[in-house]
């Protein structure tokens, strides 16, 4: 079942002050859920969650999170540069990057930040730019086809991403011989996984593989960073993942494969950002034509690059129709509002700017507006200017129903502004 914190006419009164299309988060539920991912680990005292800035870099929600206990995973410069902004630095840093350029392993170092390493030749590369490796490292396994494939990140033995197991081995001992004193080990092989047991498995791979590397190099792990991955149900008869059931799961197989194999206790650490803030952000457009030719066509004032994953994975995002209430929500084929069955489409001169093909929703008119769920984590991150299109605004809605701008929409000035040509 989807529902909305709002109602039309509250969504009205803030498209009055604020133009759509635009993202709306809400700071009540983001911070409930926050507190239910700490709670169903509460059992490793140094657990730790870094929020994946990538998901929706903006400080806002941050620092809102970073009030909630969170750091921040970060993978750029300008990641890295945000997470400083709102006072994560430290070890409140995970750094994890590929084809990383010396700069940015520089400033990761400069903030205490902890560096993940992609690649085995990132050893001499850290080196090289910073004069030496930091006291605490870590390194990305790609477990290859021991870990079947998920289907967004896809299969591990095909990504770009990591150490394979004997390269991990050899990295280690390195290390170590070159004074490094503190490890950690991550992996991130799911994308949106709403399978809990596959998050259970993945961290009892991990678990495993440091009993035995520790016990092959001569050294003890401070933490296991088990990745994110954890999925969210963008479709109505999906259920979210048991937060719960999934930190006990863990639980048990961190007694058992970690503990009881005679490795001290760690820190867990985790790096979710999708079930973080997904669910608790809507783009919210409205109807500008009806178009009636081969199909109908239900163009709306945004397109795809306010949300760009429909047309880059054919992802599902359920569109809800605030003016019928909550059987605009909710609605099915036997719903007591009347359907349409059409494109949901945006005005890029791309075909594939479509948020839905040949999906019934409640009847529309030119006008009135359209939500888009689950559109808190990578959806205005994606956003581009193809076409000359203009990035929305991105705003909050506060725990006492205020709203706050925490991102303007962009200006034709803000278009031009890279330009360097009269007139402009």
């Amino acid at each position: 079942m989807k529902t909305l914190p709002f109602t039309n006419e509250q969504l009205e009164a803030i498209a009055s002050q604020h133009p759509t299309p635009f993202h709306i988060y809400d700071e009540k539920a983001i911070r409930a859920n926050a507190r239910r991912l700490k709670a169903a680990f509460a059992w490793n005292p140094g657990f730790h969650e870094y929020f994946a800035v990538k998901a929706t870099p903006n400080p806002w929600l941050m620092k809102l999170l970073k009030e909630e206990g969170f750091g921040s995973d970060c993978s750029s410069m300008a990641e890295l540069v945000l997470a400083e902004a709102v006072g994560n630095v430290g070890e409140d840093v995970m750094f994890t990057s590929n084809d990383t350029p010396d700069a940015e392993f520089r400033k990761a170092v400069e903030l205490g930040a902890i560096v993940n390493l992609d690649d085995i030749t990132h050893i001499a590369a850290v080196e090289r730019a910073c004069g030496k490796l930091p006291a605490l490292m870590c390194c990305r396994w790609n477990p290859g086809p021991l870990k079947g494939g998920n289907a967004i990140i896809g299969k591990p033995e095909e990504a770009k991403y990591g150490f394979t197991t004997e390269q991990l081995y050899d990295a280690y001992a390195r290390m170590k011989a070159k004074g490094v004193k503190r490890f950690g080990l991550h992996t991130m092989v799911a994308s949106n996984e709403l399978s809990p047991q596959y998050i259970i498995d993945t961290a009892t791979l991990l678990f495993d593989l440091v009993v035995d590397i520790s016990k092959k190099v001569g050294i003890t792990f401070d933490f296991i960073n088990i990745g994110g991955g954890i999925g969210i149900p963008y479709r109505p008869d999906q259920e979210a993942q048991p937060l719960e059931t999934i930190g006990a799961g863990i639980e048990a197989s961190y007694r058992a494969h970690l503990i009881a194999k005679g490795h001290p206790d760690l820190k867990l650490y985790m790096e979710c950002g999708r079930c973080i803030t997904g669910p608790y952000g809507y783009l919210v457009a409205r109807v500008r034509h009806l178009k009636r030719t081969y199909r109908t066509y239900v163009g709306l004032d945004a397109c795809m690059s306010n949300l760009m994953r429909p047309a880059l994975y054919g992802a599902y995002h359920h569109i809800s129709v605030p003016k019928y209430g909550p059987a605009g929500t909710t609605y099915t084929e036997k719903a007591e509002v009347p359907l349409m069955t059409c494109d949901v489409t945006g005005s890029l001169c791309e075909n594939n700017d479509k948020f839905a093909i040949q999906r019934a929703i409640p009847e529309v008119q030119p006008g009135d507006l359209l939500v888009l769920h689950d559109a808190g984590a990578h959806g205005h991150a994606m956003g581009f200017q193809y076409n000359g299109k203009l990035r929305s605004a991105e705003l909050l809605r506060r725990a006492d129903g205020s709203v706050q701008v925490i991102r303007r929409a962009e200006t034709l000035a803000d278009y031009f502004a890279t330009l360097d040509f009269p007139g402009l």
